[in-house]
């Protein structure tokens, strides 16, 4: 949380502020006219609702926020920084909008790990582009990264982890004719493993590529039999994490994924959802 005692004033500072973005000190006379015609402007200080941005972003790379950390609520994050609670809504606005943080309904306003945001951005841009090699690009990358994060994960397994892959692979058992539970509890189980492994740069990889994750999904769950097959290689990579056998891990990591591949190739939709557009009625996915 900030420091209550770096204050944003309602009128702007009188103090002259050196950094790069703010004004700096006058020019020659000559100099200014010479600026009249200028494509640049000088910059004049920010607006209170930017100082805000800059105060909160400034913590976040300092490390005094951190990921996961929650805000105070508007009207108290007001009163700490003696500015208008609209001031603060644009503030937050502004941040969720650089991937900073995120808002829940109900639960408040927590930082976010602004890297993966940045990457998930990337990521659906590339698709964007080239869309028609985006699926295979996507197996390739998956194959390439998730039998080695199994096979740590097995090694680093702990008993809260493998509940938590349990649960994912009943709820997929259960989910057999139900594409929205059944994804999100794929999704769950993948994640665990990626979780359970605690690399936070694998964790930020991971969650820059869940939309993709989720597209890939949706698109190859009406292949007949999938579903199926899909829960066959989870059980295997289950038994494997259970038993703490890494190789074993990997192994049933990377027959999944070729699997899925198979899968996705012989979906009717050989191209990647994009953000935005529907999936076809009745899809199903891996």
């Amino acid at each position: 949380m900030m420091s209550s005692d770096v204050k944003a004033q309602e009128a702007p500072p009188k103090v002259l502020d050196l950094r790069y973005s703010s004004q700096t000190i006058a020019s020659p006379p000559a100099l200014a006219r010479a600026r009249e015609n200028s494509v640049y402007k000088v910059v004049r200080t920010s607006r209170l609702y930017e100082q805000i941005v800059q105060q909160i972003e400034d913590s976040v790379l300092n490390g005094t926020l951190k990921p996961g950390d929650q805000l105070p609520a508007e009207r108290e994050l007001a009163q700490q920084l003696g500015v208008s609670r609209t001031a603060v809504r644009e503030a937050v606005k502004a941040l969720r909008e650089k991937g900073l943080v995120e808002a829940y309904s109900g639960r408040g306003t927590f930082v976010t790990d602004g890297t993966s945001q940045a990457a998930r951005q990337s990521f659906d841009l590339m698709v964007k582009i080239g869309q028609q090699e985006g699926a295979p690009h996507l197996a390739e990358l998956r194959l390439i990264l998730e039998p080695g994060i199994a096979a740590l994960a097995a090694v680093r397994v702990k008993d809260e982890d493998l509940a938590a892959m349990r649960e994912a692979v009943a709820v997929m058992d259960r989910a057999q004719d139900d594409p929205e539970a059944y994804i999100e509890a794929d999704l769950d189980f993948h994640l665990a493993l990626a979780e359970t492994v605690a690399n936070p740069l694998i964790l930020s990889l991971i969650d820059s590529i869940v939309g993709l994750l989720r597209e890939q999904r949706i698109k190859i769950f009406n292949v007949e039999g999938g579903p199926q097959r899909g829960q066959v290689h989870h059980k295997r990579i289950l038994e494997a994490m259970e038993k703490r056998d890494a190789e074993m891990a990997r192994t049933a990591m990377r027959s999944h994924l070729e699997q899925v591949r198979e899968d996705s190739r012989a979906s009717p939709n050989s191209k990647l959802l994009l953000p935005g557009k529907q999936a076809p009625v009745g899809s199903k996915a891996l």
